[in-house]
This record gives C-alpha cells, structure tokens and sequence, in this order.
C-alpha cells in the first residue's frame, strides 16, 4: 500500500507542473499568430501555393470526417477565387489502404481542380514534418495553410521559426465529432510542438531532393 501511495504522490506532483507547462504552450501558440489567421476569403493574400494539411478521409466505423471534408471545401474556395494556384497536400501515407494525400488530392479533383495544380507530399507525417517540407523541399517562402484554426495556430508558430512566411486561411470547426478528443490531442501535440523546437532540435523524417512546384 505504502508503494501505491508514493505512486500517486509522485504522479500528483509531476502532473502539476506537466499541466501548467502544457497551458502556458497551449496559449502562447494560440496567441502568437492570431493576426495572420483568419475565416474569410477576402481577408486571405493572394500567393503561389497552399499547404493542405491532412487528416484520414473516414472516421473509424466508415462515416465521414467532418474535419476532412471541411479543410477540402476550404480549398476548393482558395482556388476557385484565384487566391492560389497550386495546393500541397501534405500528409500521411503509412499503409496501401491508408494514404492522406491520395484522399485529398481524389476529392479536389471531383471539385474541377485540375492535376497539374495539385502536388501531394506524402513525407508529411506529422505538422511538424509538412511545414518544414513546404520549405525545404518544395522550396516555398510564402504559403497559405489550411486546416481548422486550432492546427492553423500550431503550424504557424512552426512556420515563424523555420523563416516561412505563413498564412492561415481556417476550415469550418466541427463541432461534432471528436471534438474533446482532438483538443486533448491538441494540447499535447502543443507541448511535443515547443519541445521539438526549442528543445530536441527535431529533424523531419524524411526530407529529399528538392521538387519544383
């Protein structure tokens, strides 16, 4: 019993200060870029490229994922009023039944987006690895990012350390699905965004031979 109780003591007094570091991440990311964050169009700037950062096209049990389909219509939007010309689709491609960018890059085109304007990154693993790809390997200095704005915020604190000039144009929030889940999600992907920065000095995965877009 002795044993279980200095379990719990330790665990009480290290989760503490994990909470209070993880609010103070939570906000300085949230805060940080919120003037170069927006929903409206008209309030996007004009540029090359946007970076579509992905998620799975289907939730577990086969119904459709609202944040998926959100960031597609967001897009689609962008390209039909002449705010970018090319879109990378960044995201994961870990298995022959599960590829983001294949997803992304099938619905974009049921939308009339043409091929040679869609580019799919499939290194993009984490947000982490996407926009420092955006950078390195598709060699972009300016670029708008679409997702909903709580991974807006997290990948523009990235993209002001590696020198990247970025937007972020917000999907639609889903307020749905998962929502307490992704935000838990959230807050600890926020505090491994500052450790991989400021801390272990993390390196993508996979970088490459640069690719002109």
């Amino acid at each position: 019993m002795y044993f279980i109780y200095l379990i719990l003591k330790w665990t009480l007094r290290l989760s503490i200060p994990v909470f209070l570091f993880g609010l103070i991440c939570f906000y300085w990311i949230k805060w940080e870029n919120e003037a170069n964050i927006t929903n409206l169009e008209s309030k996007v700037p004009s540029c090359n490229a946007a970076l579509l950062l992905g998620t799975s096209r289907y939730l577990e049990g086969g119904s459709q994922n609202l944040y998926f389909t959100y960031r597609i219509q967001a897009a689609g939007k962008l390209f039909a009023q002449g705010k970018i010309k090319k879109i990378i689709l960044s995201g994961d491609n870990r298995a022959n039944d599960y590829n983001e960018p294949r997803e992304m890059k099938k619905a974009l085109r049921k939308m009339g987006i043409p091929d040679s304007c869609l580019i799919a990154d499939y290194a993009g693993l984490r947000t982490f690895d996407s926009m420092v790809r955006c950078k390195e390997v598709f060699g972009q200095d300016s670029i708008i990012v679409i997702s909903q704005e709580f991974h807006n915020e997290r990948a523009l604190f990235i993209a002001r350390r590696i020198n990247l000039n970025a937007f972020g144009f917000n999907a639609q929030k889903v307020t749905t699905q998962k929502t307490y889940h992704m935000m838990t999600r959230e807050f600890f992907s926020r505090i491994k965004c500052v450790l991989d920065l400021y801390v272990f000095d993390t390196k993508p995965k996979h970088l490459g031979e640069k690719i002109v877009i």
